[in-house]
Formats: structure tokens, sequence, C-alpha cells
């Protein structure tokens, strides 16, 4: 049982790459709406208990801008949780961020409980796709996981969201629907506050079998939900303020000033094709 009002920030798809070797570039923008992110962060009143980072820490995944995160993460003082994304790369993230240079290549799952929540940490990516996957060793980690600590809260960090709409013709947006139900059948009765997410970089907040999922925009580019012809990419960037109370989980959403310009686009061909 939850003894205090815990508060947390949510943090999704930074996107970092290496800056240029001279002058400036496109490379500098995630830099500096992570800068200018965790200026806002530094402001809040009561300071947060801990920030959850849910995936595409950085764009290309080398070790450089893994590095980059990390200073400016640690100059937060508050514990920070990592998980990662499809732009992540396992041994680029063990090295820039946790001096790690033995296996490598293995899954980054873990646990860990702060400020009396239980934090659950899965590894969606899969190298050279874009869609997500659990894997069978990952369901047999959080089953027994959520076994412990059985009076603590539960949050669940992963990049890749269930299937929230199984009739959705985008597979990258999400786990497969084989996946999502052997998820829910795990999930169910867990004592699960919230399962946070990111990838598809748009706010979206689903009650799913009574478990509230929570996809953030991220730092990184806005896409449109209105556009389903394909993707539609603006300028845009949000983080989440996070209230984890006796009575459940509230979240909201704080916008980083933008102009909503356009930045790419998609079609529907192309994106169907995306694994």
């Amino acid at each position: 049982m939850l003894q205090r009002t815990v508060r947390f920030v949510h943090l999704t798809d930074i996107h970092v790459s290496p800056p240029p070797a001279g002058g400036t570039s496109k490379n500098d923008e995630p830099v500096a709406r992570l800068d200018t992110a965790l200026e806002m962060i530094r402001g809040i009143d009561p300071a947060p208990d801990f920030a959850i980072v849910s995936g595409d820490v950085t764009d290309k995944g080398d070790e450089e801008s893994y590095r980059i995160v990390r200073q400016r993460l640690e100059a937060l003082a508050m514990p920070v949780v990592y998980a990662l994304g499809n732009h992540d790369s396992r041994p680029g993230f063990y090295a820039g961020m946790l001096d790690r240079t033995q296996d490598t290549e293995a899954q980054y799952r873990y646990e860990r409980s702060i400020a009396g929540v239980h934090v659950i940490v899965l590894d969606t990516s899969v190298p050279g796709r874009t869609s997500g996957e659990v894997g069978e060793a990952q369901f047999d980690f959080l089953e027994a996981a959520l076994r412990r600590e059985p009076d603590r809260p539960k949050i669940v960090v992963m990049h890749h969201a269930p299937r929230i709409d199984e009739e959705s013709p985008f597979a990258w947006e999400s786990l497969s629907v084989a996946e999502t139900e052997r998820f829910r059948q795990i999930v169910g009765g867990g004592n699960v506050a919230g399962i946070l997410t990111g990838h598809i970089h748009h706010d979206r907040v689903s009650t799913w079998h009574g478990v509230p999922v929570i996809v953030g925009t991220g730092l990184q580019a806005f896409i449109d939900p209105l556009f389903r012809k394909g993707l539609r990419i603006l300028s845009g960037a949000s983080f989440g303020l996070c209230t984890l109370r006796p009575s459940g989980l509230t979240i909201s959403f704080v916008p980083l000033a933008c102009d909503r310009r356009p930045l790419g686009f998609l079609d529907e061909d192309k994106v169907r094709s995306l694994k």
C-alpha cells in the first residue's frame, strides 16, 4: 500500500545524436530540447522523486550520445530509470550509460523500488526492427517480478505499448496481437498502477483491461494522430508529470514551446511496410 503521494517525471524519445565535427546542425535540436525540459523539471516544487526514460534515448545508438544524455540526467540529482527503444543499441547504451563492457548484447531488463514504488523495466527493442517484442524470457521475468513486493504499486516501463487497436494496419506501432494477449494474462491482477511507453510520438492515455497505458510524445518530434494515411511529422515535444496516489495514477502532459512546422512525411505504403 502506498504510504504517500509520489511524483515522478516521464521522458521518452529523446533521440540525441552526436554533435557534428564543427558548427551547428539539426543534431543540436534534441539536446537543446532536452536541456529545456530538464530546466523545467528542475523548477518543479516539490521536486519529483525520480525520472523515467522509456526508450529511444539516442537516435543512432552510439556511445557518445548516451554520454551526452547521461551527463545531463545525472545532474538532476534524482534516480533515473531507463528502458531501451528501437533506435537504441544495447552495446552503445551499456558502454555510454553504464560503463559496462561485458554481455553488451543482453536485454536490459531489471526492477527496482523507488519511493515506495516497484518499477519494472522491460526491453522491447529488437535489433533491426521498428516494432517491439517481449519474448518468453522477459514474460517469465515480468511474471516473477509482479509476485515480488505485493504491497507496492507497480509501474511497468517499456518502449512499445501493447496493441491497443487490434485492427490497426501498422505493425510498427506496438507489440504483436499475440504478445499483447500474453501480456494481458500476466499483468491482470498484478497491482500495476500504470504502463509507461513511448515510440509513437504523441501523447495518449488508454485504459487497457483496467490498467492505464501512457504514451508520451517525447522530445524529438510530434506524429499527428489525426492523420492515418501515413505519418505526418511535425515539430512538437512534451514530457509527463506523473502523480501516484493511493487512489491511482495521474499524468499531466507538459508541452514545450513549438511552431508545429512540418518535419517529414511517410506515405501509407511505406508505413505499412515497417516491421
